[in-house]
């Protein structure tokens, strides 16, 4: 039997864990990123990378990619120049970026339209989840065709969870980051506030953590150091899920909230904060070190 090729475009820090583990896994991986520092480190983890996105794409049977935005997904799926162009009819194209669920039917509609088959396949659990191949991969795409990579996508998976039609993995990656940006806020506000209260960190901790506050934001991201060892707030919050990211994240919640007129004001107030944070002081810090954003505008009155 000959060994499976997977395609992976996008080789940073999510993109390129996922493809050194399929390759651990016995796949013949062929990778592609504009930036030649992930190329390499693709490389020296099994991967085998080329020049362009369109010979990486020539043999596969699967193509998962992972990039900045919709615009870029779209630009490198269409035209006589593209990837859906260049690869084998019936590839099975998988998007694991976070878009925004229009330009997720767009894209798969431009693969069905030049006879293959996609899903939309966003991923949560970080670059930590990345690196151990447990992921939480958000489905949206037939069903037949999820069945078709499962394989493929348990490697780089924890979890698989089949969300609906087109767009479906999209539209729970944002519901989900909305809840997580909101929430974030929500355990940072409190630690500050028992921060000037005279609370110690650790005993609002072993309160919160086993009562109605208990959230993923505490017990696994806690934006204090010492409660939870592994959360980024220990190493000076190096990210983990960058601040602009979850921006990114929060803007398409608040785009697609807008176009289904839905309220959604501390989903808006969310994104306000981070957008201010993000451009700021937390540009290349966890979406955690939010809370350093609080406790400094609470010191100073703003």
């Amino acid at each position: 039997m000959s060994q499976q090729t997977v395609a992976v475009l996008g080789l940073g820090n999510m993109g390129g864990p996922m493809a050194a583990n399929l390759a651990a896994a016995g796949y013949h991986v062929v990778g592609y990123d504009p930036v030649p520092a992930a190329n390499e480190a693709a490389v020296a983890r099994g991967v085998e990378v080329v020049p362009s996105a369109v010979e990486a794409v020539a043999d596969a049977s699967v193509v998962i990619t992972m990039l900045p935005s919709g615009g870029h997904v779209i630009d490198a799926y269409k035209g006589p120049d593209g990837i859906l162009a260049a690869a084998a009819p019936g590839t099975v194209f998988v998007d694991c970026s976070t878009i925004a669920v229009e330009d997720a039917r767009a894209a798969a509609e431009l693969a069905h339209e030049a006879g293959h088959r996609a899903l939309d396949a966003p991923v949560s659990g970080g670059v930590g989840g990345a690196e151990a191949g447990t992921l939480t991969l958000m489905i949206g795409g037939s069903e037949t065709d999820l069945d078709a990579v499962r394989p493929v996508l348990e490697v780089v998976s924890g979890r698989l969870v089949h969300c609906g039609e087109s767009g479906a993995g999209q539209a729970a990656k944002i519901c989900n980051n909305m809840i997580l940006g909101i929430s974030m806020i929500a355990v940072s506000e409190a630690f500050v506030l028992g921060e000037r209260l005279g609370l110690s960190h650790q005993a609002l901790f072993d309160v919160a953590s086993t009562a109605s506050g208990q959230c993923w934001a505490l017990t696994t991201n806690c934006p204090v150091p010492g409660p939870v060892p592994t959360s980024p707030a220990n190493r000076d919050y190096q990210p983990g899920f960058a601040s602009p990211l979850m921006l990114k994240d929060l803007k398409l919640a608040m785009q697609a909230a807008d176009s289904t007129s839905t309220e959604a004001r501390i989903g808006a107030l969310a994104a306000a904060i981070y957008t201010d944070f993000a451009f700021g002081p937390g540009r290349e810090l966890d979406f955690s070190a939010v809370v350093q954003d609080i406790r400094d505008r609470s010191q100073s009155g703003d």
